[in-house]
């Protein structure tokens, strides 16, 4: 019967000692921004917009269905997504160094010493046969530089899953701005063929007129003009709508078949997202980006452990054990056993400063990161505020904008009629209808600007993280 190692109850006994962490204890830093939003930007109560799933938030069924292709077919989210695979297989690869790699080898040799080798006797045939399990290399964290390694790979895996995230709402938000683009340029192409059709029906009344010496070669001029300026919108507007439809085709990454593009800003495409009043970091550390720039910090914070940790000795194991004999057949009989166990220490004494140099710049990479997460809280803070800053005045610029279309319509109405019984000029009448063009062009691209700030209001304050994230949480 082959006994147990000696160096097996010395390796569990160092195994399963502890070992010292020399990473500094990590805190979260403080938000260095206001401790509420600025007073022309606060907002009701309501839910915030990251407990807000983005299917819920959408109204138009064909919209909903546009993003559902963009979070398949988008290629920046599916590279997103590879690199979290990528990430996690790292942090696997950098965890299994915490471990002993265990191998078992069998292998046997056979050689012939000639005579003149063998001390001048014949010459001799040896054979030798092993089996061993055993393992190299292996490194005892006491100073937790593999432990502080695989916390900094999982904070770099964590950080990615953010920027998935971030991305995923950036992307479901850009799609939704561009499909709303689409259905406004749409409305003012609608515009201008309805305002062309009006300028040619115009236009051959002043003809008629003119023939029948009623109406002056000025006013007839005039009345081409106005033709000839609506026919170059449509063409304008027509390019644009085709430009929009490329640009929502390379943002979903498939075609986009017409029953789910818009027809013109009619509907409402988006519901309004209230936000709750309070601290902006109880709203702002729920964004993604900020998490990942957090967990980038803390990855910093573990490769100062793991440089701290390089300064002091290292102990390796290497150990085998098994059994050898000089015949195949004796290979597992009794006697046969052989162990090795090699412990091995390497003390740091002459590096030219360089384990130093590596602490310094590991330390220097968490200033680094403590800077780029206070930044990044500061730059989430200031997009919220001045989407709530826009959406606080948007509903007066739009009640506005509506009663100068009501205003423009009526001027236009008396001077046609004015015009028509030769108490006023075309030249009038021209100047109220592109006043009422352009009031009305003004209004749609408003409407387009309400619906894009209740996209931003959404993307920025995390739209539909939290629900991401607790899918994710499930599906694992």
């Amino acid at each position: 019967m082959m006994h147990r190692p000696v160096f097996v109850p010395l390796l569990l006994a160092l195994a399963l000692g502890g070992c010292a962490n020399l990473a500094p204890d990590y805190q979260r830093p403080q938000a260095p921004v206001a401790d509420q939003w600025p007073a022309q930007a606060e907002s009701t109560s309501g839910n915030a917009s990251a407990e807000i799933d983005w299917r819920s938030f959408f109204i138009d069924a064909r919209l909903e269905q546009v993003v559902e292709r963009a979070l398949a077919n988008n290629r920046d989210l599916r590279v997103a997504a590879l690199n979290i695979e990528k990430a996690r297989a790292q942090y696997r690869i950098q965890r299994a160094e915490q471990f002993p790699s265990v191998a078992a080898s069998v292998s046997g040799t056979r050689s012939r010493t000639p005579a003149s080798l063998n001390g001048g006797e014949a010459a001799s045939i040896g054979s030798q046969y092993s089996a061993e399990l055993g393992f190299s290399s292996y490194e005892l964290d006491f100073f937790g530089r593999l432990k502080n390694l695989s916390e900094s790979a999982l904070e770099d895996y964590l950080a990615l899953e953010e920027t998935h995230r971030s991305t995923q709402i950036s992307l479901v938000a850009e799609v939704a701005n561009a499909w709303l683009t689409l259905a406004a340029d749409k409305a003012l192409l609608q515009l201008a063929e309805d305002t062309l059709k009006s300028q040619q029906a115009s236009y051959e009344l002043t003809r008629r007129s003119h023939d029948l010496g009623n109406s002056s070669g000025v006013a007839l001029a005039q009345a081409q003009s106005t033709v000839e300026s609506a026919r170059e919108d449509v063409a304008e507007y027509t390019s644009q709508v085709r430009q929009d439809i490329n640009a929502l085709t390379l943002l979903v990454g498939d075609s986009v078949p017409d029953t789910l593009l818009p027809a013109t800003l009619d509907a409402e495409a988006a519901q309004l997202v209230e936000i709750p009043a309070g601290l902006p970091s109880s709203l702002l550390q729920r964004r993604p980006d900020v998490l990942a720039a957090e967990h980038d910090l803390k990855a910093a914070n573990a490769d100062i452990g793991a440089a701290r940790a390089a300064l002091f000795p290292s102990i390796t194991l290497t150990g085998a054990a098994g059994t050898s004999s000089a015949d195949l057949s004796g290979l597992f009989k009794g006697g046969s056993g052989a162990w090795s166990f090699g412990p091995s220490i390497s003390v740091p004494i002459f590096n030219a400063g360089s384990l130093r140099a590596s602490l310094e710049s590991a330390k220097t990479e968490k200033a680094i990161q403590l800077a780029t997460y206070e930044k990044t809280v500061q730059s989430a803070f200031r997009e919220v505020a001045d989407a709530l800053a826009v959406r606080s005045t948007l509903q007066d610029r739009l009640n506005a904008q509506r009663a100068l279309v009501e205003a423009t319509e009526r001027s236009y109405r008396l001077s046609d009629a004015l015009y028509r019984n030769g108490a006023n000029s075309y030249l009038e009448v021209l100047d109220a209808q592109r006043s009422l063009y352009s009031a009305r062009q003004g209004l749609i691209s408003l409407e387009l600007s309400e619906q894009a700030n209740r996209l931003t209001l959404y993307k920025v304050l995390g739209g539909g993280a939290s629900t991401e994230r607790q899918a994710g949480n499930v599906a694992s």
